[in-house]
């Protein structure tokens, strides 16, 4: 039975809890034995904090969990296999390696963290501890993403043409002390929200030769929140992602792609929907995994935990350039110019 310890019972942490108590009612032999979280009020249901998605909204009862307000007496007193970490970004680097000295696996939220130094640093405590760290990037794991990816690698529709990717809505006012829309804690839209889009791209395309990013910071004290990026390769593909956290009122919230191909197209509508259009067939919407990336990536985890596999799917070095070309869009954008990585 693998022992859990989840830090951090926030908008992200909440949908975490949710996933465990899902997989030990489903037979995982995954045991989720402590949680953390500095506010004491959150081990009840009179404080679930409401994202802009439909996470972490069920009621839980806490008694079966020891209950800390301390990270460090968590991990000093419980004797914990994995450590979830569902912290603000700024916490990441300084938990993530806590627990790998102190001998645990790690599963820390996305973004990896607030610079590349501090990626460095959590590889660096992985690789002395000889434990796992992976960064849980959910879109790697979410299936229309995942079809994309291996619509793209079979080269069934040829080569990448261009690519557009979205994603935008409400503003993140439900953080503990507001920490989202504080720039020196989460690097606003760009680094919290856009890092998804990045991730892919990267993780779809490679790591881009340069970026040229025009971005907007819109409310007072918070990093870009809004931004557009073009993505330049080599061989001259078009990609452009662009994130919008000031879209209040009824739009809700949405994350969409259209990736056009040399002998067709993979879109993700606003409706959820992954359909392939090839340009000398009929459209169609392939059969995909209906579990979610958050569910997905745990069961990936834990599967790499408990029989011992190298995490090939999001490795902490791959997670680490996604944060470079991340912090290179946002030199673009102070600097109004064209960034190489």
């Amino acid at each position: 039975m693998i022992k859990v310890g989840l830090i951090g019972l926030g908008f992200m942490g909440r949908g975490h809890l949710e996933n465990y108590r899902r997989l030990e009612k489903e037979g995982f032999q995954i045991k989720l034995v402590a949680v953390c979280d500095i506010d004491p009020l959150r081990f009840g249901d009179t404080s679930i904090v409401e994202g802009n998605l439909p996470v972490g909204m069920a009621t839980f009862d806490f008694s079966p969990y020891s209950k800390y307000t301390s990270a460090e007496e968590m991990l000093e007193k419980e004797e914990l296999d994995v450590v979830d970490i569902a912290l603000p970004t700024y916490l990441h680097a300084q938990y993530s390696i806590l627990a790998l000295e102190k001998g645990c696996h790690v599963i820390c939220e996305k973004p990896m963290a607030l610079n590349v130094q501090e990626c460095q640093a959590m590889i660096h405590a992985r690789n002395a501890s000889s434990k796992k760290l992976m960064i849980a990037q959910c879109l790697r794991f979410w299936p229309a993403y995942a079809a994309a990816k291996s619509m793209i690698q079979s080269l069934d529709f040829g080569k990448v043409v261009s690519a557009y990717f979205f994603r935008g809505g409400g503003t993140p006012r439900w953080s503990y002390n507001n920490w989202l829309l504080k720039k020196e804690l989460s690097e606003g839209c760009l680094l919290d929200q856009h890092v998804h889009d990045v991730d892919m791209i990267h993780w779809l395309f490679g790591v881009p030769n340069a970026v040229f990013s025009c971005a907007k910071n819109v409310i007072e004290g918070s990093g870009y929140d809004a931004v557009s990026t073009n993505y330049i390769y080599e061989d001259g593909k078009v990609v452009n992602a662009q994130d919008d956290w000031t879209i209040n009122g009824e739009f809700g919230f949405e994350m969409i792609f259209r990736i056009n191909l040399e002998k067709g197209a993979l879109v993700l509508g606003r409706n959820g929907a992954f359909t392939v259009y090839p340009f000398d067939g009929e459209k169609f919407i392939p059969e995909i995994d209906t579990n979610n990336g958050y569910y997905n990536e745990l069961i990936y985890f834990f599967d790499c935990v408990q029989n011992n596999l190298s995490i090939e799917t999001c490795t902490p070095e791959s997670t680490l350039q996604t944060i470079r070309i991340a912090c290179a869009e946002i030199e673009s954008a102070d600097k109004k110019a064209i960034i190489s990585l």
